[in-house]
């Protein structure tokens, strides 16, 4: 089984800003979270052509739940968390997903 954390974003104010931020800053940080074994990210469409309740959503994947928990409580995580109002100004939802093999 593997762990991973989701970053759910709301629509930002200014999409353009956001996206430079993310990719030159927050992202870069992000990849120097300890035991960090893939990071994804994508920007969200709906199905049925309304608005998506997230602009993006990242993934942050760990081998297993102590990974993830050391991960949790590292400076790296709290200097990429304390990032996060550099750049978004939509609302933020994250949670902890534990993935199972079907």
């Amino acid at each position: 089984m593997s762990h991973r954390i989701a970053v759910c974003y709301g629509a930002p104010t200014d999409p353009s800003a956001f996206d430079e931020h993310y990719r030159t800053v927050h992202i870069p940080l992000t990849l120097e979270v300890p035991g960090l074994q893939e990071f994804t990210w994508a920007k969200c469409a709906s199905l049925d052509e309304s608005a998506p309740p997230y602009y993006a959503v990242a993934h942050l994947s760990f081998d297993t739940e102590e990974a993830l928990q050391h991960a949790l409580t590292s400076p790296e995580m709290k200097k990429a968390g304390r990032d996060v109002r550099n750049f978004a100004t939509g609302s933020v939802t994250m949670y902890v997903e534990h993935l199972e093999q079907s």
